[in-house]
């Protein structure tokens, strides 16, 4: 049974990812399970985890802070429970413990552990970040952070300070889900592929498949500002949350070193183009990134040292705005 990321391992010494378990769907149609209220959703998330980033980039870029409440995990895993030896996310005992996480405001969970266990006393999978919490029912609505992005796109428009954006148009879907189905695999959860590997041959599979996908990207981004042409999208969103951990997480922890981001011009740029969407920047905190990523896989860096560098500046100047919309 694999309850963390670090589980998830083949016979063969590859790395193969188990999907989310909590699927409902909030709708702006008030009579179902979960209609799209202010104040209803809770949202629990860590910086250090890109799937769960996303989720807040989305509350933050579509104007949502006042209608759907975050509270942020340590960056490191710990204990979840005496009575096992299980390591995932925990919250701190105070706010001043780790800067930018926060006990948890609404059940006085000491972990997400918890929160699976309030929501399914039977419940046997993962206890991963994202968790989007329903506190009048108090259950988890949805652990799938390809869903809750969804939802947060277009289920609560009707409070959004920013509705009018649309990060999955209508005339864009079948070119965003094509997008997605091959940055996911070779590049979101490709570095994973990359990192938690134990044999040679799947590393180098995953590798060889990781650096073709991102030749892919550089070659798009020299003929359009975004991935799927002139609007930034959802997809851009999903492939953010890789680059922006990729010089200073992956390139060393997970061995992806064939190449740097900062070695592609338009990939680079990229990068920093999509920090600086209003509210994006807030979403990535590198000293929880790091911590976690350097600090919670004892299999891969056993003394939890973390590199000092390199401290890239994604608010420097960057090229993309020479695309005309």
């Amino acid at each position: 049974m694999a309850r963390s990321a670090l589980d998830e391992m083949s016979d063969s010494g590859a790395f193969n990812r188990t999907p989310s378990t909590f699927r409902n769907f909030i709708s702006r149609v008030q009579t179902s399970q979960f209609p799209a209220q202010p104040g209803r959703y809770h949202l629990y998330i860590s910086y250090a985890c890109p799937w769960a980033s996303r989720c807040l980039a989305y509350v933050m870029i579509k104007g949502l802070e006042k209608v759907i409440s975050v509270t942020v995990c340590k960056s490191k895993w710990e204990r979840t429970k005496e009575s096992d030896d299980h390591m995932g996310w925990v919250f701190p005992v105070s706010s001043s413990e780790e800067p930018g996480a926060e006990p948890d405001p609404l059940n006085g969970a000491k972990s997400i552990r918890e929160l699976y266990e309030l929501a399914s006393t039977n419940y046997t999978g993962k206890y991963t970040v994202p968790v989007l919490w329903d506190k009048k029912l108090k259950t988890i609505v949805s652990n799938e952070s390809s869903e809750i992005i969804r939802m947060l796109n277009s289920e609560f428009n009707d409070m959004a300070e920013n509705a009018p954006l649309d990060l999955y148009p209508n005339n864009l879907e079948d070119v965003i889900n094509e997008v997605n189905d091959w940055v996911y695999d070779a590049i979101n959860n490709g570095v994973y592929k990359c990192g938690f590997a134990k044999k040679q041959g799947p590393y180098e599979e995953a590798t060889i498949k990781l650096y073709e996908a991102l030749d892919k990207c550089e070659e798009i981004l020299g003929k359009h500002r975004f991935i799927c042409g002139k609007v930034p999208t959802e997809a851009d969103i999903r492939l953010f949350v890789t680059l922006i951990r990729f010089d200073e997480v992956y390139a060393v922890h997970f061995k992806c070193n064939k190449k740097l981001l900062r070695e592609y011009h338009n990939l680079f740029n990229y990068t920093k183009d999509i920090y600086q969407i209003p509210g994006m920047s807030s979403t990535v905190n590198m000293e929880h990134i790091k911590s976690h990523y350097y600090g919670s896989h004892p299999s891969i860096n056993p003394f939890g040292v973390i590199p000092m560098g390199p401290n890239i500046d994604f608010s420097s100047p960057h090229n993309r705005d020479r695309f005309t919309p």
